[in-house]
């Protein structure tokens, strides 16, 4: 709906649900930022972090940050945001122009993505 066809190459930043190191991974292969079986690959070569070639979790992610129910979703889309508002100090993607904030709830049950980019 947010007309993204190409996930890793059009977002620029996101912050994804790693509340296990395995979620992390997993969310990865299944936003399309990298096919499946090869998140762990990425991140062990560096491209999930500040500098990759898609900087997920700038912010440390729900272990750095806390994962205080209902409220981790808001926290993810306002970290995207100010990147967009280029406003992220040491966090800053440098040309973010799109991002993306993915979040978890229940047992795996609910799902919710929502893309933010500059006009």
């Amino acid at each position: 709906m947010a007309g993204v066809g190409n996930p890793a190459r059009q977002i620029k930043v996101a912050e994804c649900h790693d509340c296990f190191t395995i979620t992390e991974i997993i969310n990865y292969e299944d936003l399309g930022f990298f096919e499946p079986g090869a998140g762990w690959r990425a991140a062990q070569a560096g491209e999930t972090r500040l500098g990759g070639s898609l900087p997920v979790n700038t912010s440390g992610g729900l272990k750095s940050c806390g994962h205080p129910i209902g409220s981790s979703g808001i926290r993810m889309i306002n970290n995207v945001h100010d990147q967009l508002l280029g406003r992220a100090g040491r966090m800053q993607v440098p040309g973010a122009d799109m991002g993306l904030a993915h979040n978890l709830g229940g047992p795996g049950t609910v799902s919710a993505v929502a893309v933010l980019s500059r006009p």
